[in-house]
């Protein structure tokens, strides 16, 4: 006795059958579709239709040269239940919809024209809801690198990844050196929001700049104190031992005489230079 027999199927599991055996029926008359491209006397032929199987595939011989794909014949059905009697008993036949699965389209407003819009450059790159028809890539939508805007807006580098949300950027091409690491390119007006995030206000990044910039002059003047003062020193030094070299002459005291060597010294009076000789 087969496990099958006797059983009571619930309407989920009657359902499944149901399907199963639709999709075989429409399977199979996709198969016995009439071949569209010979007909004989205004008819299709099913006769002369040669199918060729390659690698899983079905292809369709046309006799000329070339083989077509089999066409696949696709019906769409809907969910409902239909009352059909047969020998006085009722039957219920469940057809149900086709595998199609809906993909839900998310649409973004944007923030400049309140338009809807699906995707857009700056909105795939850096999130922001602005549709591609209303950036501005040479005026506050445009890109600044990451030296520049540090310097521009005195941000740090903590500023950039640290701080949340991290700034976004993209990556390219160093133009001026391709041996040069990559650029980091990120947006002027999420930059400028940042810089008022650290400094607050645009008075506040003014005055920071005022202070740098005195603060390098006063650095810069410094620097060239030191060097001037060591440019002096050298060339007093240089003046100082040309004349020294240039003027002083030996004024040597009396001869002595050593006994042993058979020769003479004498000791400058001024430098304590001592010379020895023998005399002729």
């Amino acid at each position: 006795m087969s496990q099958t027999e006797g059983r009571v199927f619930t309407d989920a599991e009657k359902a499944r059958m149901e399907r199963n055996r639709i999709k075989a029926l429409h399977l199979r008359q996709a198969k016995l579709v009439a071949y569209p491209y010979r007909k004989k006397n205004g008819s299709s032929n099913t006769d002369q239709d040669s199918i060729i199987k390659v690698q899983g595939t079905k292809y369709i011989d046309s006799g000329g040269g070339f083989l077509l794909e089999q066409p696949v014949i696709k019906s769409a059905v809907t969910s409902e239940t239909i009352e059909n009697g047969s020998g006085g008993s009722g039957t219920d036949i469940v057809k149900v919809s086709n595998d199609a699965i809906n993909i839900p389209v998310n649409y973004e407003e944007c923030l400049e024209c309140g338009d809807a819009f699906v995707e857009s450059y700056l909105f795939s790159n850096f999130g922001e809801a602005i549709c591609d028809k209303c950036r501005d890539p040479d005026g506050r939508h445009s890109l600044i690198t990451r030296t520049e805007a540090k310097a521009e807006y005195l941000l740090k580098d903590c500023d950039f990844d640290k701080r949340e949300p991290p700034l976004r950027y993209i990556s390219r091409k160093n133009p001026h050196n391709v041996r040069w690491g990559e650029m980091k390119l990120y947006l002027l007006m999420q930059v400028e929001k940042r810089a008022m995030d650290v400094w607050g206000t645009e008075e506040e990044l003014s005055r920071q700049h005022e202070l740098r910039e005195e603060k390098r002059e006063v650095t810069k003047v410094k620097k060239y104190n030191k060097q001037m003062k060591q440019l002096r020193m050298e060339i007093r030094s240089s003046l100082f031992t040309k004349k020294t070299k240039s003027t002083h002459e030996h004024d040597f005291g009396p001869d002595t005489y050593n006994e042993p060597d058979d020769n003479y010294t004498h000791t400058c009076k001024t430098c304590s230079y001592t010379e020895t000789y023998e005399k002729m």
